[in-house]
């Protein structure tokens, strides 16, 4: 009979162990990524026409310091647009950022300022703007090239319509 009365104890245990575990608020994951912002249209209109993307958008300054760090990949019609709240001359970098990426620094106007083309992964370099620019559009490294964009291109987002 004693044996038998710690099997129920044990059984007891692992019944109110199971309850406690469901009704805990879930925890999460240390290595789990950062949750994607929203995704948002944007096109860039060039000589050789009206590129369009979806970009994520950084408005915070925890966002921005992390921009697109530890991703392996980007899709290609995909971007990430830093919106600095404010014109000033900014400047970038690719720490632990593993993608090569294309920068274009943009104007409060809409128009692109300059392009850092093909920039180097997990550089700790910085990359300025040269002038004073309300944000900075990340592509994959090549695409400005590979479809004409230049400074003075307009990109069309509702960041700009300011």
């Amino acid at each position: 009979m004693q044996a038998s009365g710690r099997w129920v104890r044990l059984a007891i245990c692992g019944v109110l162990a199971l309850a406690f575990a469901a009704l805990a608020p879930e925890r999460p994951q240390a290595q789990q990524a950062a949750p994607a912002v929203g995704l948002e249209p944007l096109a860039i209109v060039s000589a050789s026409g009206r590129h369009e993307f979806q970009v994520e958008v950084m408005r915070t300054p925890e966002q921005r310091a992390r921009g697109l760090m530890h991703r392996q990949f980007m899709p290609a019609d995909r971007g990430m647009l830093f919106d600095f709240k404010r014109t000033e001359p900014v400047a970038m970098w690719m720490q632990n950022t593993y993608i090569s990426l294309d920068m274009l620094f943009i104007r409060a106007d809409g128009t692109v300022a300059r392009i850092a083309e093909r920039t180097e992964p997990l550089s700790t370099r910085t990359i300025p703007s040269g002038e004073p620019v309300l944000s900075v559009l990340e592509i994959n490294g090549g695409v400005a090239e590979k479809l004409g964009i230049k400074a003075g291109d307009k990109v069309e987002h509702a960041l700009f319509k300011r």
